[in-house]
């Protein structure tokens, strides 16, 4: 693999998409900060939490799993052949929890105490063990991501006119982190893949005090266990859906002869989290709300008919996995069923006692998601467009 920066132009009309977006997302933003919370939200006190914590921050940490399951597949099961999509993974696994972490500034209350738990250490707190992991975690991919940064400026620093006495000692830290990096990354990369099964489990944690309010479709006291699979079941489907949208939309490689392995993995680790959900609720007997035609029961038949039994079966077939459209669908489904099972964990089935109104996310909360995704796209597109990440497009020299 020889990675490099894209010979193409950053600003294109999807570019310009993205920007549009981001403007309406911060607007939004600053509207939020300026007026509260209510201003541009449907969020009551009986109704605390709706689209930023199911879409923003629990999707968002699901979906950046691809960062930690490549990283183990490469590095630590020594599989060296997927080296190709591993970069692209980590820069996704870092803008994914960067998301997250933006997406908590914006929901929470007191944005500006957003620090306090790494001062006041509440060790039987669930939430507080997500707070530590995912910050731990967040600076493991940066730390990760920088020899990507080094390989491309280390001895390429000129900075013009009064910053150019800072030449020498950028010099300096990109040589000497580098170094360090180059014999201390196996730490980092353990230490990425264990944070990441922390948090991914204790994400579903939370919900366990919630026996009241969640539907028994997705309550359960397996429910760690069951966010920690699906996470590490979407890993390498979004793996896969990231990579075949970027080399459609590059024109680059599309890396049949990496991504078809990974939907034989794909198949196993699918198929032990249907298995799990499936014996799950034979076994506490919740399957008598199936037929009940709650818009709930609706929502959870179709995140396990469409986003795991169909791609399931889909993948079983080796012509399936063999095509470019056929392991595009079958990841497509699936990233979109763990996106649908987090919206129903975390909206869908969970409802307070205390209020019998429905809540439906306002303008403000789909705007301010947009723009994190659309800034979240921009970021990757700039980072690649400068950054040895991605393979060098057909027909460019290597």
């Amino acid at each position: 693999m020889k990675p490099a920066p894209l010979n193409k132009p950053l600003f294109t009309p999807g570019v310009l998409v993205m920007l549009a977006l981001m403007a309406a997302g911060g607007i939004v933003i600053i509207a939020r900060f300026i007026g509260g919370i209510g201003y541009v939200s449907n969020l009551t006190n009986a109704r605390p939490w709706g689209l930023w914590v199911g879409i923003d921050v629990a999707t968002g940490v699901a979906l950046a799993a691809g960062g930690f399951t490549t990283a183990a597949l490469a590095h630590i099961l020594g599989r060296h052949h997927y080296e190709a999509v591993t970069r692209p993974a980590l820069l996704t696994a870092a803008l994914g929890y960067t998301f997250v972490v933006l997406g908590l500034i914006v929901d929470i209350g007191r944005s500006w105490a957003i620090w306090k738990p790494m001062i006041y250490w509440n060790i039987n707190s669930v939430l507080f063990e997500v707070a530590m992991c995912v910050m731990v975690y967040l600076n493991v991919l940066y730390l990760e991501f920088f020899p990507i940064v080094a390989e491309q400026f280390k001895g390429r620093v000129n900075l013009p006119g009064i910053f150019a006495r800072l030449n020498n000692t950028l010099e300096t830290v990109l040589r000497v982190g580098d170094a360090i990096l180059d014999k201390t990354m196996w730490i980092l990369i353990i230490l990425g893949v264990v944070l990441s099964c922390m948090h991914q489990s204790s994400l579903g944690s939370l919900m366990l005090i919630a026996p009241t309010k969640l539907h028994p479709l997705w309550y359960t006291p397996i429910l760690p266990l069951l966010f920690l699979v699906s996470a590490i079941g979407v890993g390498y489907p979004m793996v896969v859906f990231e990579t075949t949208l970027v080399s459609s939309s590059l024109n680059l490689d599309p890396e049949m002869s990496i991504l078809s392995p990974l939907t034989r993995i794909t198949t196993f680790l699918i198929g032990t989290y249907m298995l799990l959900k499936i014996g799950d609720m034979l076994f506490r007997g919740t399957y008598v709300y199936l037929l009940d035609g709650t818009h709930q029961t609706n929502s959870f038949i179709v995140e396990m008919l469409f986003g795991v039994m169909i791609p399931w079966v889909m993948l079983l077939f080796k012509r399936v996995r063999k095509s470019r459209a056929g392991i595009f669908t079958a990841a497509t489904l699936i990233v979109g069923g763990v996106v649908l099972n987090r919206i129903n964990v975390f909206i869908v089935g969970y409802r307070s006692p205390i209020t019998d109104s429905t809540y439906f996310p306002a303008p403000g909360e789909i705007l301010v998601t947009l723009g994190l995704v659309a800034t979240l796209m921009f970021i990757y597109r700039v980072v690649v467009t400068y950054l040895p990440v991605l393979q060098s497009p057909k027909g460019a020299a290597s």
